[in-house]
């Protein structure tokens, strides 16, 4: 893995201007795209950039890693939603040329088949991950084997209790996610991981020098050959 460090704000202006490079490269690339507050510095960067003609999205496709089961595209705590606002329609992309699991579809060859729809596709070109304070990378928490693919997943108590600030209560965080498998995430030709403050100290430590165990789903990244990781000053305090 490579590991860089910087403020939040560089990594942001950064980690676009990859996006930048690899789409002057191949502009129908596919992406994979991440939820959460960690992204939300990229997004408003690759908005930017787009809205400046430095960048586009027009040819390009989309997967996102996973979704709240039970919630549908409009409900305002969906990835869906989240995407949409955050990103997709501040660009200039065909937003029938992305796709987020569904939230609304339990079943499990459903979910399976999404690997297959990334396949189809071509593969993804640049996945982006942000980090679970347990290491999870997208909703893959500990013990996932790292053959796993698209499935359901109940969410462990510590990551609906680090979710349920953006609901009213707990009781609304939903239990159950679909998500992207650990071998789907790796399948991935690019990985970029990014992680930023204090709160996330230990867990980069665990997944970047710990051992690569399935207890620590991130540190599976140490294995893929082109993973990048970008750390503010916080959550690199540890290294």
């Amino acid at each position: 893995m490579k590991i860089f460090v910087d403020t939040p704000e560089k990594i942001a202006a950064a980690v676009a201007q990859e996006y930048v490079a690899l789409l002057a490269e191949k502009p129908d690339a596919v992406l994979g795209f991440a939820t959460g507050s960690t992204p939300l510095g990229l997004y408003a960067e690759l908005a930017r950039l787009c809205a400046e003609k430095r960048i586009s999205f027009r040819d390009v496709s989309t997967f996102n890693l996973d979704e709240y089961l039970g919630l549908d595209g409009t409900h305002d705590q969906s990835y869906r939603y989240f995407m949409n606002k955050n990103l997709f329609e501040k660009i200039d992309i065909d937003i029938a040329r992305t796709r987020v699991p569904s939230g609304v579809n339990t079943d499990p060859e459903t979910a399976a088949r999404y690997d297959k729809d990334i396949e189809s596709a071509g593969g993804i070109e640049l996945q982006l991950l942000g980090l679970g304070n347990n290491g999870h990378i997208g909703f893959n928490e500990p013990g996932t084997p790292f053959g796993s693919v698209t499935h359901i997943v109940e969410l462990t108590d510590s990551t609906r209790q680090a979710n349920k600030r953006f609901f009213n209560s707990i009781d609304e965080v939903p239990t159950h996610s679909v998500t992207m498998g650990i071998k789907t995430v790796m399948n991935a030709r690019r990985i970029i991981l990014i992680a930023l403050g204090k709160g996330k100290a230990d867990i980069v430590k665990k997944f970047i020098q710990g051992d690569v165990t399935p207890e620590v789903p991130a540190s599976v990244l140490q294995l893929h050959p082109f993973a990048e990781v970008y750390l503010d000053f916080e959550a690199a305090s540890l290294l």
